[in-house]
């Protein structure tokens, strides 16, 4: 069992500080290209022709903002992949594409070269959601007592794992969709989340159980009673990693919608050469990007900590404490703060909160960038907060503006501490002398 003395739970300004080692490389200007392409020619299909009810549901999901946290867009992109693999399957091809005529048979060699990249991105995604599922466990049990109540507590994990399982199997026995399949398989995932959370709450006497008892250290409760929290540490991950998950959820959505309606009119209106294309480069692009964006995340995961010393802790928060700015936001107006980007690829970054006290319980905050055209982009949606840091990388050069908005309040102002920066791209040296051949 790993001592816990001197240890705290990690914090959100601790990964802050971690993720600054790891940053993602931005997908591929392809990926872009691509992404807005499929999504133009899925709007084209379903703008000339009448589309399903389930059609019409995808179109309003790939026009919606993906789910909010890292795990559940891994769901979400897992489900897809499952969804565009069915209609990749040759039973479920348009009728006319079934019979295989000479112009069909280069479409058909396409899509047996799809699935084969699909079905890998799939394997590597699920390879991933079990490593990360068994490291996390594996390193709270670390902490745990190394004798028959650790076993205990890996018996009553792997009898509940069954439980689920068998959940999932009566779902698809009875003629579950994918769909379904997911829903249950989301929803098992957040009961997990409640059950630690539970755990970590727990008072009186039946904390005393856990503590004493089964003999689980106080800062691991802590831990798992904090980390899901919609405010918690993780809550960086989403800032620092989720706008490029993000994209490529939509993507995927775009893909399987684009599939789903170009079967659906078939018959009326056969895929061109040019549409072909497209969709082999935006399902390689997809697929390649997503499974380098697997293996970045699994490697941040692997090498995070849960537990750190007080000391560190304490030192980061030190050091986060500096450049910060003070500012009043009066009662019934706002603060703005502008920063001019010139490069793509920038890395943009903030964090704030309010003074103590009853008046500040929160305070609006945004983001917006005024492109070189004068057209306004919005970053991050409003949203009231009591305090809040994040980051992103770029997509566009022009304005950002950093809305705190204390418009709400009739009586009452709020004192604001805030830091933004704004660090250009890193350009590569160019290399200097001639390489000679052997």
């Amino acid at each position: 069992m790993a001592s816990t003395e001197g240890l705290v739970p990690i914090t959100r300004a601790f990964l802050c500080s971690y993720y600054d080692k790891y940053p993602f490389v931005p997908l591929s200007d392809d990926f872009c290209r691509l992404s807005s392409e499929i999504r133009s020619m899925a709007a084209d299909l379903y703008k000339d022709f009448s589309v399903t009810e389930g059609e019409r549901q995808l179109v309003q999901e790939a026009e919606c903002q993906p789910p909010h946290k890292i795990d559940e867009n891994m769901w979400k992109n897992r489900e897809q992949i499952e969804e565009i693999l069915l209609l990749l399957e040759s039973s479920h091809w348009p009728k006319e594409l079934q019979q295989q005529s000479s112009n069909d048979a280069e479409l058909a060699s396409t899509l047996g070269r799809l699935k084969e990249k699909l079905q890998k991105t799939l394997k590597v995604l699920e390879s991933f959601q079990s490593r990360n599922s068994e490291y996390i466990f594996n390193t709270v049990m670390t902490y745990m007592p190394q004798d028959f109540r650790g076993t205990l507590i890996r018996q009553q994990k792997e009898r509940s794992e069954r439980n689920k399982q068998a959940e999932i199997d009566a779902l698809v026995n009875s003629g579950g969709s994918i769909q379904d399949r997911y829903a249950l398989l989301w929803k098992q995932q957040m009961e997990r989340r409640r059950m630690l959370a539970q755990l970590g709450s727990a008072t009186g006497v039946y904390k005393t159980l856990v503590k004493y008892l089964v003999g689980v250290p106080q800062v691991l409760l802590d831990f798992i009673r904090q980390i899901n929290d919609d405010q918690g540490p993780m809550e960086e991950q989403r800032h620092r990693y989720g706008p490029p998950l993000y994209r490529l959820t939509t993507m995927v959505l775009n893909i399987r919608l684009f599939l789903s309606v170009s079967w659906g009119q078939f018959e009326a209106r056969k895929l061109q050469k040019g549409q072909i294309a497209i969709l082999e480069e935006a399902v390689n692009i997809y697929t390649s990007e997503f499974e380098r964006f697997v293996k970045f995340i699994g490697e941040v995961f692997a090498n995070s900590p849960f537990l750190i010393t007080a000391e560190a802790a304490g030192a980061i928060e030190a050091r986060k404490n500096d450049d910060f700015k003070e500012v009043t936001v009066l009662a019934g107006k706002t603060c703005e703060v502008s920063l001019n980007v010139d490069s793509i690829n920038s890395y943009i970054a903030w964090d704030f909160s309010l003074a103590q006290g009853k008046m500040n319980v929160d305070i609006g905050f945004s983001i917006e960038c005024i492109d070189p055209s004068g057209q306004k982009n919005m970053i991050l949606p409003y949203r009231r907060y009591e305090s809040d840091q994040g980051n992103f990388c770029t997509c566009i050069p022009g304005t950002y503006k950093f809305i705190w908005d204390n418009s709400y309040s009739s009586f009452f102002k709020k004192a604001l501490r805030y830091k933004v920066d704004c660090i250009p791209p890193v350009v590569e040296p160019v290399q200097s002398g001639t390489k000679v051949e052997g």
